[in-house]
């Protein structure tokens, strides 16, 4: 189980974009995005070469996208902190 601390996600998304073949000189200029809504923040977005991963917030997951929308692997923050690849 992960603490859902923004620098403890960073954390587990930069070993999953490393995982999912990013380079670890590419991870130096991931862009993160933040979607607030009324004032309260409700996800962060992760990218970069390609890669992509969402974390909501609300429901304590975060998903791993390829370039082209499919999702790989899912983190329930909430239950577990081994991520669960998507078979294809």
């Amino acid at each position: 189980r992960l603490e859902s601390q923004p620098s403890d996600v960073l954390s587990a998304v930069v070993g999953m974009f490393e995982r999912f073949g990013a380079s670890p000189q590419s991870l130096f200029d991931l862009e993160e995005k933040i979607k607030i809504d009324r004032g309260k923040c409700v996800a962060r977005s992760y990218q970069v070469e390609g890669l992509m991963a969402m974390w909501l917030m609300g429901i304590g997951i975060v998903q791993f996208y390829d370039a082209d929308g499919n999702m790989l692997a899912t983190i329930n923050l909430l239950e577990e902190a081994v991520p669960q690849q998507m078979v294809a």
